[in-house]
């Protein structure tokens, strides 16, 4: 998968799947299932770290995520999320960490912001790196909202979300996320931009869909946002193996005759 095949997509109707994931063993299995994008998500600050949000992750910790995820793809497209911190102060840290995100292995990165941010994405693109950008409930922005809260429900602020991500096309955004916004709005931005949209609780208008890896399969239940939607529950298979291993530990039955070696 290459960026403009990604984008081609868009222009045939084909519908885009994107998931997070953090590890070689992750990567391989999300490959399998024929997953277009892989995108090492900030987000293993809260599902892999245990923190309360994304802001305390590390360039070093995301290049570290990258390089693993990287080095197991055969097919998907890798984008490294870059992480609070990494982009914000200027042009010349917005360049130089995202070149490092391309060293690791990733082929395009993602941040989040609109208008204040336009003069980082271009800067990024003008060297040749494919940015993906990221607009209504951006994660990084969290104390600004006072929480995880639906955006661009007000007519002026769905005004300038559009007029945000328009801005992020022109100024050479290969896609943009929408994230946590009403779908009508999410179906209007798609229909005026020509770039794709990747929607996560957006609707089901976007030209494709992001989840993060472990909500998808029901392993990180300590918030579960409307729009998630478990596609397993490995939780529960987990805990049931658990606990029938300490069980038949603690009772003799493993390991058998035919666990050991003689």
């Amino acid at each position: 998968m290459t960026i403009p095949e990604f984008q081609r997509q868009k222009r045939d109707k084909k519908k885009l799947t994107v998931v997070t994931a953090y590890d070689a063993l992750f990567t391989r299995i999300v490959e399998q299932a024929g997953i277009e994008a892989i995108l090492v998500g900030d987000s293993l600050g809260v599902v892999v770290q245990g923190q309360a949000n994304t802001l305390s992750v590390t360039m070093e910790e995301m290049l570290y995520h990258t390089k693993l995820v990287a080095g197991a793809v055969q097919r998907a497209l890798v984008i490294g999320d870059m992480p609070f911190m990494s982009y914000q102060a200027s042009q010349e840290d917005a360049i130089r960490n995202a070149g490092r995100f391309l060293q690791a292995g990733a082929q395009a990165v993602k941040l989040e912001g609109g208008a204040a941010v336009v003069d980082r994405v271009a800067a990024i693109t003008g060297i040749g790196i494919p940015v993906m950008g990221h607009l209504g409930m951006t994660p990084q922005s969290v104390h600004r909202y006072g929480g995880y809260k639906v955006q661009g429900k007000e007519s002026d602020q769905a005004r300038l979300l559009l007029s945000d991500a328009k801005a992020l096309e022109a100024a050479g955004a290969f896609a943009i996320v929408l994230e946590a916004i009403p779908a009508e709005l999410a179906k209007t931005l798609t229909e005026q931009l020509t770039i794709p949209t990747i929607g996560i609780g957006a609707g089901p208008y976007c030209d494709g869909q992001v989840l993060v890896l472990y909500d998808l399969l029901g392993l990180f239940d300590d918030f579960v946002p409307k729009f998630v939607k478990p596609y397993a529950h490995l939780k529960t298979d987990a805990l049931q193996a658990l606990r029938r291993y300490k069980e038949e530990v603690e009772q003799g039955k493993f390991p058998t005759d035919s666990e050991s070696y003689h």
